[in-house]
């Protein structure tokens, strides 16, 4: 067996498995079940797209292919992390910044309301006078 042969042989076989993977990672893109599995999917893609596109500067010998997948690679991070970001800005929203854990919210909380004005001071609270620090 020559090189050239071995490297035909498994570049073809690479492109059979990129392709399997392919089906079944649009295929989790489709089902789901949940907002994460599709994002975790998406970035799959990625991964897999940068394998079809070193298969192919394997083949046809252009060393720019790998600097695509490269850039593809950064591009792809960064999507994962404004997906991710939006994922917990949601659940944030949902279900309020002051919970913990087990617990539901039964309406808008203080702490979320940015549009109420601050709660002016009791009779009983004195203020205290500037430059004297309420020593």
């Amino acid at each position: 067996m020559t090189p050239e042969l071995i490297v035909e042989i498994a570049s073809r076989f690479a492109i059979v498995v990129l392709v399997l993977a392919t089906l079944l990672t649009v295929w989790r893109v489709v089902v789901g079940p949940t907002l994460p599995d599709r994002v975790v999917a998406l970035d799959m893609l990625v991964g897999i797209v940068i394998g079809f596109i070193a298969v192919i500067a394997l083949r046809t010998g252009y060393t720019l292919y790998i600097d695509i997948a490269i850039a593809l690679g950064l591009v792809g991070f960064l999507a994962t992390v404004a997906f991710a970001r939006f994922i917990l800005a949601r659940a944030a929203g949902r279900e309020g910044p002051n919970l913990k854990a087990g617990t539901r919210a039964a309406g808008p909380s203080k702490a979320t309301n940015r549009s109420a004005r601050p709660a002016s001071p009791s009779k009983s609270e004195k203020p205290v006078a500037a430059g004297k620090g309420g020593k």
